[in-house]
């Protein structure tokens, strides 16, 4: 199919098709398929095509919960902006596919922030992207300007605004090192900022990679930020990445934010204590004769320790004094089950 077909050719074919000249009808393809079983039925076998070029490796289940994970890092992030500029900055999950290091290096526009990301403990490193129609918009914000009849201009970031963009970038790897912990303990360093993507070889240009697009909301300003994490760096624990994994784990987080919101609640609870000093008993008419300055004898030794109670229970033993003209109690050790009081 090297050859072109010209104009009078084509009128000759579509010509020769209207009259029947021609069999437009497909022929039915009957492929051959070999296996260990002798008798198959080919209705019953379910072919799809597979392309080498571009293999999955990351389950529907790992994408999902990768999806889960960045939502989280999105949120954080977003509420790590706004209170940084002062502003209100939305981020969101756009979307998060597969596909290889070459595609995603090439769909960036050039010039554009990229920024390398080391892991650790992972081997490896991550990229963030995050598109000029947004980060000078940021820088903006961040030198004082109101972004109303701002020009986004065609080149490099300059060292000044290198430095700018780094406060940034050091609140979103903080985002990240929240997130991932979820699924193993990770610092973010970063490596190297780059204007063009095409110099920056992390991987082969064939390997996959998860990119996952975020949309970056600021005012009446909008860009992209794009998070490349290769397949190689988290396939160490890609066994982590499922579905009942993240579900647990957000189980296990709901409650123990509603453990540490009860505990700050109980923070601010009041208790009373209360120490007994001796007990005893007497009879109700020498209870009806006490008068001031009359002593009621124990047989309780004033050197023997005493028993706090708090709310009624018996939590402490220790000793009544006296500390810079108050009434106090020094406490010894807590009470234990052989304690007999």
């Amino acid at each position: 199919m090297s050859e072109v077909l010209d104009q009078s050719e084509v009128d000759a074919l579509l010509a020769a098709v209207d009259s029947g000249d021609v069999d437009t009808a497909v022929p039915e393809e009957r492929t051959q398929i070999f296996s260990s079983r002798r008798r198959m039925i080919q209705e019953e076998l379910e072919v799809r095509p597979y392309d080498f070029k571009r293999p999955e490796r990351v389950s529907k289940d790992q994408m999902r919960a990768l999806e889960n994970l960045h939502e989280g890092f999105a949120r954080n992030f977003g509420a790590a902006l706004s209170g940084f500029l002062r502003t209100i900055v939305e981020v969101v999950v756009a979307d998060i596919e597969q596909m290889t290091f070459s595609e995603f290096t090439h769909s960036l526009p050039n010039p554009t922030c990229f920024n390398l990301l080391a892991t650790q403990p992972l081997d490896g490193n991550m990229c963030l992207e995050i598109s000029p129609l947004i980060i000078y918009p940021v820088i903006d914000r961040l030198l004082g300007g109101s972004n109303a009849d701002l020009f986004i201009p065609q080149r490099p970031l300059t060292a000044i605004e290198g430095r700018l963009v780094s406060k940034i970038l050091a609140r979103a790897m903080s985002a990240l090192e929240e997130a991932w912990a979820s699924v193993t303990p990770m610092k973010f360093t970063l490596v190297e900022t780059e204007s063009n993507p095409q110099l920056v070889q992390i991987v082969q240009p064939n390997e996959p990679v998860v990119v996952v697009g975020f949309e970056i909301k600021m005012g009446g300003r909008a860009g992209t930020m794009s998070l490349c994490v290769p397949y190689n760096v988290i396939e160490p624990v890609m066994d982590k990445l499922s579905t009942q994994t993240w579900a647990a784990y957000k189980t296990n987080r709901r409650d123990g934010q509603l453990r540490e919101k009860v505990a700050r609640r109980l923070d601010r609870a009041s208790l009373t204590l209360n120490t007994i000093l001796a007990t005893t008993t007497i009879k109700l008419s020498e209870l009806m004769s006490l008068q001031e300055g009359d002593l009621i004898l124990t047989e309780k030794p004033a050197t023997a320790p005493l028993v706090l109670q708090i709310e009624g229970r018996n939590k402490y033993i220790g000793q009544i004094g006296q500390f810079k003209g108050n009434r106090a109690f020094k406490v010894l050790r807590p009470i234990t089950p052989k304690d007999r009081v």
